[in-house]
Formats: structure tokens, sequence, C-alpha cells
């Protein structure tokens, strides 16, 4: 058997490819993602009409939102991230199951009164409440066993308001299957047809810490967003894992076996936009993550943040993809070429508002190719064009 590495010069955006694979998407190419939050819902929704095999291994160390309600109530990983990307993800048309879909993208109200959505909680486990009502079985009995679990291990206190029936219903699978994610995700992802595959980076129960420059340390994914909180005053120096949210207590976390094979069947890694430390980076923690990707020999690209991230206080651009790299060679401390981590940075200098140009000198030092390409168009500014984006990175496959 003979082996040989094939390369091709790329066309951006290459119409014909694009079009390929948009008449098939479920033999679309392997795109994985590094990623959390919502930054990439409208890129998902664009991708998943080209491809149905992008992979998206998501953080579970968020400590914010409704997430940390169940957080808090079960000493669980943060499952929030992964219900909005299976949501993002799912076949939503009449194809699909459109009843379950609405289902698990429904919210609580958040001024009812708990006794009411307690009671209309008992109703949808006894099938009787009118979003559950018209599933078909076998998918109403799978929900309802699973959120079963779940009110069986509430607390009594346990808030319901503004509470996403998704992570209910993920909470309950985890509850259900011995603290493991992977099943009820892969349930989940069939219930709602998901033209993908997502997966927690890690399964533990950790949460983010950072120290700043100024000597301090903050403990907690939304301490550091600067959303939930005043944002920091002071830049991001260092990232580490805690395994208490109180104070600091260092955890390691190990990618599993299955996540590095996903990676390394990859045919494209992106970094893509988002919260820069606690949705990209928090992704590369894990040891064993830069290493996989090392080991795999396909293009790795970044697309840095558009206007001003809260997390990334000062930072250039060249300093984002120092960091960025050195994230990853923390794991690789032998690498000794960093075009095995990072090749292509995409950018849209024209119409993008970054915080700075990118040195060619120091790109050329550390073997990355800056490539320049319309991915803001003017129905998106200033934010990134979905389609425009997906069309850039499907045409590198």
């Amino acid at each position: 058997m003979a082996t040989v590495k094939v390369t091709r010069l790329a066309k951006i955006p290459d119409l014909v490819r694009i079009n390929r694979y948009s008449r098939a998407p479920e033999l679309g190419p392997r795109l994985l993602f590094f990623s959390g939050g919502s930054a990439l819902t409208g890129v998902c929704q664009v991708l998943k009409q080209y491809t149905h095999n992008s992979t998206h291994l998501v953080t579970p160390f968020d400590s914010g939102g409704s997430s940390a309600t169940l957080r808090k109530a079960f000493d669980m990983p943060s499952i929030g991230d992964l219900r909005s990307r299976l949501i993002a993800l799912a076949d939503d048309s009449v194809t699909g199951n459109p009843e379950v879909y609405s289902l698990f993208a429904h919210r609580f109200a958040k001024e009812a009164k708990n006794r009411d959505l307690l009671r209309q909680l008992d109703n949808m486990i006894l099938g009787r409440d009118r979003m559950v009502e018209p599933i078909s079985n076998p998918m109403r009995r799978l929900i309802r066993h699973q959120l079963g679990y779940f009110r069986e291990a509430m607390p009594k206190r346990f808030d319901l308001r503004g509470a996403s029936i998704g992570n209910l219903i993920l909470a309950g699978g985890y509850l259900n299957n011995h603290q493991h994610l992977d099943p009820i995700i892969f349930l989940f992802s069939k219930l709602v047809e998901v033209r993908g595959m997502v997966r927690a980076v890690v399964n533990d129960h950790l949460h983010l810490g950072a120290k700043l420059e100024d000597g301090s340390q903050v403990i907690g994914q939304h301490r550091l967003t600067g959303k939930e909180v005043t944002p920091l005053a002071s830049p991001i120096k260092k990232l580490f894992l805690s395994s208490r949210l109180d104070r600091a207590v260092l955890a390691e976390a190990i990618l599993r076996k299955k996540n590095r094979k996903l990676i390394q069947r990859s045919e494209l890694i992106c970094y893509p936009p988002g919260s820069f430390y606690t949705s990209l980076l928090a992704n590369l923690l894990p040891r064993g993550v830069g290493r996989a990707i090392v080991e795999t020999d396909c293009p790795k690209v970044y697309i840095p943040n558009l206007g001003q991230d809260p997390e990334q206080i000062g930072m250039t651009s060249d300093r984002m993809v120092q960091a960025l790299l050195a994230q990853l060679r923390a794991d690789v401390p032998d690498a000794s070429d960093d075009n095995r981590l990072l090749n292509y940075v995409l950018m849209d200098g024209r119409k993008g508002a970054y915080p700075s140009s990118l040195s060619n000198g120091l790109m050329k030092e550390l073997g990355v190719q800056v490539v320049q390409t319309p991915l803001v168009s003017k129905r998106s500014a200033p934010y990134y064009d979905a389609e425009l984006l997906v069309a850039a990175l499907l045409s590198m496959t």
C-alpha cells in the first residue's frame, strides 16, 4: 500500500465544490469546530445545508445562565451550550420532527409562579401537556422518561422559571446514565435529527479560572465574559481549570479517546469566532487536545472575532494568534512546527472591524498564511455573514 500527500490550490469561494456539497450534504466534508456559546448558531444553520458530517466539541465549563442552576443542583457539567448547538444543527423542517424540535427549544415563562411550572412539568411527564401530546411514540415515551428522571432528582426548591425544556431533558438523561453525557446527547440528536455530531470536549464537572495580568485570580466562566458581571479590568494572562467555583482548586481534564478520534478524522479544523477565552481557548485546555491536533493532517483555520470581545482587553490581532498558539503549544511543548497547529487566518480586511492588522513578518515567522476574503456583507455588518463564512470553509476542504 502506498501513501501519498496530495495538495491543491483552493479557490475561495469554490462555487463548484459548494454546489456539489449542497446536492448531497449527507456526503459532505468533516469540518470540526472548537467552540461553545451562541456565536456559531447562524453558521450551523447554514452549514447543515451542505454537510451532515461536521463535528462540534463544546466546552462544558460554563457557570452562568440557566445552566448554573442545574450545575449547582446536580454537580454536573454545563449543558446549555450543548443543547444550543444541537438545536442549531437539528432538522427543523417538516421532514424532521418539528414537534420535538419545538419542545426542546421551549423555555418555561420567567414571570410564572414556580408551582404552576411544576404542574406543567408533571403534565409533560404524564404526556398530557399540549407540547408533548402531538409527539408520537416511542419518541414521546423517551422524552417523558428523561423528564421523569429529572423530576425525581430535582431539589425541592429548584427554580423552574426560565428553564429550557431541552436542558431538563439532557439533565434527566445525564442523571439516568451514571453521570455521563454521551448517551443522552446521542438520544437527543436522534430525536431532533441533528445534522452533525455534537460532543462535550470532556465530561468533567469543572470550572474555568483565570490568572490576570494584575496578579489576581477569577474563578467562574460567568465572571470572565463581561456579560453577567462587570467586565474584567485587567487582561487574562492564563486560563486553568478548577474543581471548585468558590475558590481555586487546580484540576486537570483529559481528552477522551473517542474525541481524539473525532479530531484525527477531520478534514478541516476551525478555531471559530466567539468568546476568545471562555469558548475557544477553554476547549483547548484538556490534556491531549493539542496532541490530537498536531497528529491530524488537515487545514487548521482561525477566524478572529470582529468588534470588541470583553475578554480580549487590549489585544491586537497579532496577540490573538500568539495566545491561540500558546494554548495549543502548552499541550505539545515538543512540537517543533507551529504549522501543525495553525495554517490559516481567515479575515475580511475590507469590511471587518478588527483590533489591528496582522503583521506579515510575524505570520511568516509562524508559518501562518493570512487569507483575505469577503466574510462580511451589507446585510450582516458589522458581523460575519454566515453564508460567506461557510462558503470559505467548505472551499478549503
